[in-house]
């Protein structure tokens, strides 16, 4: 090798070695350094509120607000005359209806779910009775017979019907009344035989009295020409019916009475479809659409509208501020009166 050939070889391996110094001084020599993460700015993430389950909404039959009944529902005409009282069991219906047939009269349809017992006396259908009934559903509906057209009405409609002069189930005669007040029916055997639904609602609320309502003790309005009246009883807590005076009792001596007087006022309008053997017309009493109502519980009035829309819907009740009409528990009384009726 030529001395310049050697004299450059000296002098690169002399800038390595400085390199490499100046590589180490700036490292700390040979110690490794740890790299370090910045801590982190967010928050730990707040534990979950524990969740809570809403209370389970108690099932209350829909007609009385008391517990659910697992029977079926039946509708039965029932006599309102003297020569058919006291009824029997007429006190064990959920739901009473006071309508107006022919000649001023009354008859009752008394709707039973809770108990199903046998019924007296048993009259026939009228005309505007599906209209009423169908809100209940398809349920069974037991009449005596029908005249003029209240019979193709009743088989249009989506009721179950038992029809004495039919062949029905559950009829017999009383022999210790005479006809045609002695007809009588075995609910349970015709809700069985019919296969009737379980109870639905019908647009009706149960609750507590509202604050601040008139005083209603007594009532007094007439169906067709057929005065009607209830007094409160505070022994009872109950409204007793009253006729000419008298405190009204059904055939087991129970006191006919209920804790819900609800006055609907509807159109009624005579029915030339249906015409008694003495010529008198029957009364159709339109139970779709709406109208005043005043509801009598506790010893108090509420004064409001009821609204139907439909054969097929309820019927809802509410005060003059659109607020529902609460009813005390254990069923009513319903007065069907038309809308120029008096009350007091």
């Amino acid at each position: 090798m030529s001395k310049s050939s050697r004299t450059r070889t000296i002098a690169c391996v002399t800038v390595s070695l400085a390199l490499a110094g100046s590589l180490a001084a700036c490292s700390g020599g040979s110690k490794k350094v740890a790299a370090t993460t910045p801590p982190s700015t967010t928050a730990a993430p707040s534990p979950s509120p524990a969740k809570t389950s809403a209370p389970p909404v108690k099932a209350v039959n829909p007609f009385t607000g008391a517990a659910p009944s697992k029977n079926g529902v039946v509708a039965v005409k029932i006599d309102d005359t003297a020569p058919g009282r006291p009824q029997v069991n007429i006190d064990k219906a959920d739901v009473v209806f006071v309508e107006q047939v022919e000649g001023g009269l009354t008859r009752l349809l008394g709707i039973y779910n809770t108990t199903l017992p046998t019924v007296e006396a048993v009259r026939s259908v009228r005309t505007s009775d599906p209209e009423l009934v169908s809100q209940f559903g398809p349920i069974a509906f037991v009449a005596s017979g029908g005249g003029g057209d209240s019979l193709p009405t009743l088989d249009h409609s989506s009721l179950k019907a038992s029809i004495n002069d039919r062949g029905g189930p559950g009829f017999s005669r009383d022999g210790n009344r005479p006809a045609p007040y002695n007809l009588t029916s075995n609910l349970g055997a015709v809700v069985s035989a019919l296969k009737a639904p379980k109870a639905r609602s019908i647009g009706w609320t149960f609750g507590a009295l509202p604050a601040a309502v008139p005083s209603g003790l007594h009532l007094n309005t007439v169906v067709g020409a057929t005065p009607v009246t209830f007094n409160w009883d505070a022994k009872l807590g109950r409204y007793a019916r009253l006729i000419d005076g008298v405190v009204q009792h059904a055939a087991d001596g129970a006191t006919i009475s209920t804790p819900n007087v609800i006055v609907q006022f509807c159109t009624v309008v005579p029915h030339p479809g249906d015409v008694d053997v003495a010529g008198n017309v029957a009364q159709y009493t339109h139970t779709v659409g709406k109208g005043r109502v005043v509801v009598y519980r506790n010893g108090h009035q509420i004064s409001g509208t009821w609204s139907r829309l439909s054969t097929s819907s309820g019927t809802r009740l509410v005060d003059k501020a659109g607020k529902p009409i609460p009813l005390a528990q254990g069923g009513a009384w319903v007065l069907l009166v038309a809308t120029n009726a008096p009350l007091s």
